[in-house]
């Protein structure tokens, strides 16, 4: 083992010790910022290229699905109701295998699915590269999109099992209208539930990057499982939808607008939701349109009740 990775080993173990240490003692909020700090820095060098990393591609892959399971179990951390969710006792198998992951060679634990390969941004940090509006109208053929790492978003999770008496939600995202919607390369939609704070719900969900460019609209046609009955969900609640495209020139992928859908929304059938100027506002207190031409986002809706 090289020292380098001998290093990163300790320094992440000893993240994640520190980490499951607050969740069991209860001090919920600094075991969130340990764990999302950890997968951001797992998320990273998964990401990483071979000739800049000093692990295997499937080792690569291990540490990934790590950084999956600590954003689970945040999410868990920040719901109302965790009983069904990623548990602080499944989260601890993943330490040893963390600590041996030069020779772990054993299927993981817990079927999950690593982050979409893109480049991982601080909070705050895309919205400090990307506050000026987009400049690249006309330009999007810029480069050689073909040069750059794979990206390949799509981490929807299936739906939950019913309950008596409680109503689980489908969302088919059908369309979204843009401008420039032929412009935007490997676009796609990050799917979150928040509460009046922004602290998320349920775990967050990236589609599959969508199925044409037709006009002036992006077609995704795609089903989002949310993960919570709609009864447990926190007054004030609301269901986020950004979308995101990738920027040749800048190498990374960008939130270019979002929308949302709060709980009275929530009915049975199709609906157009309006578009907001990024940054995204979680707590929906600073809202600008993205434009005043008639383009939204298009929603089919469908509730399910035992």
């Amino acid at each position: 083992m090289s020292e380098a990775a001998r290093s990163l080993l300790q320094r992440w173990g000893a993240s994640f010790r520190k980490g499951t240490d607050f969740d069991s003692w209860g001090q919920l909020v600094e075991a969130i910022d340990e764990y999302q700090i950890l997968a951001r820095h797992l998320q990273k060098e998964a990401q990483s290229q071979h000739n800049n990393s000093e692990f295997t591609e499937d080792q690569k892959k291990t540490i990934a699905k790590i950084a999956t399971c600590l954003e689970l179990r945040s999410a868990a951390l920040q719901s109302t109701q965790s009983q069904d969710e990623f548990k602080l006792e499944d989260l601890k198998k993943l330490e040893p295998i963390l600590k041996n992951i030069l020779t772990y060679n054993k299927e993981f634990p817990f079927d999950v699915q690593p982050v979409p390969l893109r480049k991982i941004l601080a909070p705050g940090e895309e919205e400090h590269l990307e506050f000026e509006e987009d400049d690249e109208e006309g330009g999007a053929g810029a480069g050689s999109p073909d040069s750059f790492p794979a990206r390949v978003p799509g981490t929807l999770l299936p739906r939950l099992p019913s309950e008596p008496g409680m109503t689980l939600l489908t969302i088919n995202i059908e369309k979204i209208g843009l401008k420039d919607a032929g412009q935007c390369i490997d676009p796609y939609i990050t799917v979150s539930v928040k509460d009046l704070n922004g602290i998320d719900l349920t775990p967050v969900q990236d589609t599959p990057v969508a199925l044409r460019k037709e006009d002036t609209y992006v077609h995704f046609n795609v089903d989002i499982e949310i993960q919570k009955h709609i009864e447990k969900l926190t007054k004030g609640a609301a269901i986020f939808f950004e979308f995101k495209h990738y920027k040749p020139k800048k190498r990374f992928t960008s939130t270019k607008c979002f929308a949302f859908m709060e709980m009275d929304e929530i009915k049975p059938g199709a609906i157009v939701i309006e578009l907001y100027k990024k940054p995204t506002d979680f707590k929906r207190k600073k809202l600008q349109l993205l434009t005043k031409k008639p383009l939204y986002l298009h929603l089919h809706q469908t509730l399910h009740k035992e």
